[in-house]
């Protein structure tokens, strides 16, 4: 990948022109084909301001109206371009790989600042026959429901100084885009493992608040009573079985019947990648039964699971008061997009101010860039995830 020049832009916008360019250059920004590392930002607007524009940027020059329209001119083409690269850093930081979890759960779109989410009450499981030529009969359902919590919004503005366009000081720019979506990226990945891990318990299933996880039952009406905590410590195929086990006698409360999920991710913490990835990658186990005289060798049961870690799980679960060694053994298993959703009003968005503002005259501030985004993270469902404390060994 090598920088955009001058010249090269330069051409590119006298031959494409400025809707053309503009349209060009931010295709290429979004398929990764350009980085924000690729452009200058003195270049860029000297291309689409002139380069007279740029040199009365120079302090010496006095106070000029900075982007005011003009014979040869561009003002959007500057902050359109501009934009696109501050956006493309926001976002490039915002979905780092560090951020484990948000890649976990789904963002659900929704309008509402928390919501009711109806469901069906249960369907009998005793079907009427129906014999020919008779109607079918009406199938009735109950009130069922869960409420998610508000919403709120985050954001941060990153602006573009005469100074850093002047000085051609892109890193600077770009430096504070990544700042804000390293910030807001990992903000939100703070907030849905609070959810995940159970620090933050908000669960509310036709009106009434459960803590996510439950080592003894919820006492629920018996349909939705549920227990997904055990102490299994991770070290071997029976520890995982034993957590799978627990899956079998959750029922779902919609239909009586033992939840339909295949589990199919476990979350661990950073002391046990490495035990993790023996115990799920291994190519056969060995068992002995108890007084047993032979040991039966077989294919490893466990290889359609994904196994993942998170050094932010596991600050967490210290930050919520658990012992550094004990915190270190914790681990989950289940689907976690089931289980736990992100409420999304809106996704990470950049906005730009318009041209003239008044932070231009008080602050030499060129152009701003608004990064921002509004949701909330929910248990929709904890039933479909178990969490084991590794307590027992």
């Amino acid at each position: 990948m090598r920088a955009i020049k001058y010249r090269e832009l330069r051409r590119m916008y006298e031959r494409l022109g400025r809707r053309e360019c503009v349209r060009h250059l931010t295709e290429a920004l979004e398929q990764g084909q350009l980085k924000p590392e690729d452009f200058s930002i003195r270049e860029l607007a000297e291309v689409t301001l002139g380069g007279e524009r740029v040199r009365q940027m120079d302090p010496r020059a006095g106070d000029v109206g900075l982007l005011e329209a003009g014979e040869g001119v561009d003002v959007t083409a500057f902050s359109n371009i501009t934009g696109q690269i501050v956006q493309s850093k926001v976002l490039e930081a915002y979905r780092q790989e560090a951020f484990v979890v948000s890649k976990l759960v789904d963002a659900v779109p929704t309008r509402l600042d928390g919501e009711r989410i109806p469901g069906v009450g249960r369907v009998s499981d005793e079907v009427a026959e129906v014999h020919p030529g008779m109607p079918y009969p009406h199938l009735g359902f109950g009130e069922d429901y869960i409420e998610t919590p508000q919403t709120t919004k985050r954001g941060f503005i990153v602006p573009v100084t005469k100074e850093a366009i002047f000085f051609d000081r892109t890193h600077l720019v770009l430096q504070r885009a990544a700042e804000v979506g390293e910030v807001l990226g990992l903000n939100k990945e703070k907030r849905l493992l609070d959810v995940v891990v159970g620090a933050t318990n908000n669960y509310k299933w036709k009106g009434t608040d459960y803590n996510t996880y439950s080592a003894t039952g919820t006492g629920a009406a018996p349909d939705g009573d549920w227990i997904n905590q055990t102490t299994e410590e991770l070290v071997d195929w029976t520890d995982v079985d034993a957590a799978e086990q627990l899956f079998a006698d959750v029922l779902d409360p919609n239909t009586g019947e033992p939840v339909l999920l295949r589990a199919t991710t476990v979350l661990v913490m950073p002391a046990y990648r490495h035990a993790a990835h023996r115990v799920f990658n291994a190519a056969e186990i060995q068992y002995t039964a108890d007084g047993a005289a032979t040991t039966t060798v077989a294919a490893n049961p466990l290889g359609n699971y994904r196994v993942v870690e998170s050094r932010l799980a596991y600050r967490r679960i210290v930050a919520s008061g658990v012992a550094a060694a004990d915190a270190k053994k914790y681990w989950f298993i289940g689907d976690f997009k089931k289980a736990f959703a992100y409420m999304e009003n809106w996704p990470i968005t950049v906005t730009q101010s318009p041209p003239g503002s008044e932070a231009e005259f008080n602050q030499d501030i060129v152009v701003r860039f608004k990064a921002s985004e509004r949701g909330a993270a929910a248990a929709v469902n904890p039933r479909y995830v178990v969490k084991s404390t590794g307590a027992g060994a």
